[in-house]
């Protein structure tokens, strides 16, 4: 097949008329996002790559100096103190300036997720079996549900809360808090587990869930659930959509640019 197709396209280019080839569509072979974030690194560091040519430039130079040289700049600066003292102080306020409003590098210290236990799976014949007993949805409704489950992506070991597998399902108030501190706290015990980080070490703290708000809010629940300590910066995202766990993140980021040398910890259902 691969042959006969191969063929058909050359006696196509020697029959037909020929036709110029087109400039290259720079927009779709150049990563302009790439470029975008060189620039950005660029001016971000263009303060140390400065100052890195210059002391590159004065290294070279200082290798070319002689003795008889390094004599005459001596005794040439003995007479000018003044604007050696200028110069000294000029790189002195420069180089506290960018230490003080240079941004504070922030890093992941680790992530966990929450798995839940296993009989709290879900496949796909068990949801449909779910959806026929409980009486609400008619036959097109069935089969929409049965091509939305084949369609999305998830797979047969999925998992639904406690509350969706009674017959009929029970969501309440009380349920979904339930949900919400196993999923919660379980993926915060796993943190607090793997890092070896004390709860009253954790400085900031950002809960985003995008559904549910209940009152009190689910950052006061950790709060009160590891006794962190009083002083703590609480933050509760919620109707937000999926993009406040990118929000929560850059949250968390803004808020140890000021509070620094301390945790910041994200939680986002």
């Amino acid at each position: 097949m691969q042959g006969s197709e191969s063929g058909l396209h050359a006696r196509g280019l020697a029959d037909g008329p020929f036709l110029p080839s087109k400039l290259p569509d720079f927009q779709a072979s150049v990563k302009l996002k790439y470029v975008k974030l060189g620039y950005h690194y660029l001016i971000t560091n263009l303060f140390t790559l400065s100052l890195l040519h210059l002391i590159v430039v004065t290294a070279v130079h200082a290798t070319q100096l002689n003795l008889e040289d390094v004599k005459n700049l001596y005794a040439h600066l003995q007479y000018h103190f003044f604007a050696v003292f200028a110069v000294t102080c000029t790189a002195v306020f420069g180089f506290t300036t960018y230490r003080t409003t240079r941004p504070t590098p922030v890093y992941l210290v680790d992530y966990s997720c929450y798995r839940p236990p296993d009989h709290l799976k879900v496949p796909y014949h068990v949801f449909m079996d779910h959806s026929k007993l409980h009486g609400a949805f008619k036959e097109p409704s069935l089969e929409f549900q049965r091509k939305i489950l084949e369609r999305s992506g998830l797979g047969e070991e999925t998992y639904l809360p406690a509350a969706l597998h009674a017959i009929p399902a029970v969501p309440s108030m009380a349920t979904a808090r339930e949900e919400a501190e196993e999923v919660m706290f379980g993926a915060l015990d796993n943190l607090f587990k793997s890092t070896k980080i004390n709860p009253k070490n954790i400085g900031i703290l950002v809960v985003n869930c995008s559904l549910f708000n209940p009152t009190p809010s689910l950052s006061s629940m950790i709060v009160h659930r590891y006794k962190l300590r009083g002083n703590i910066k609480t933050f509760n995202l919620s109707g937000m959509g999926c993009s406040a766990g990118v929000i929560a993140v850059d949250l968390a980021k803004d808020m140890l640019q000021v509070h620094r040398n301390t945790y910041a910890v994200v939680v986002s259902t």
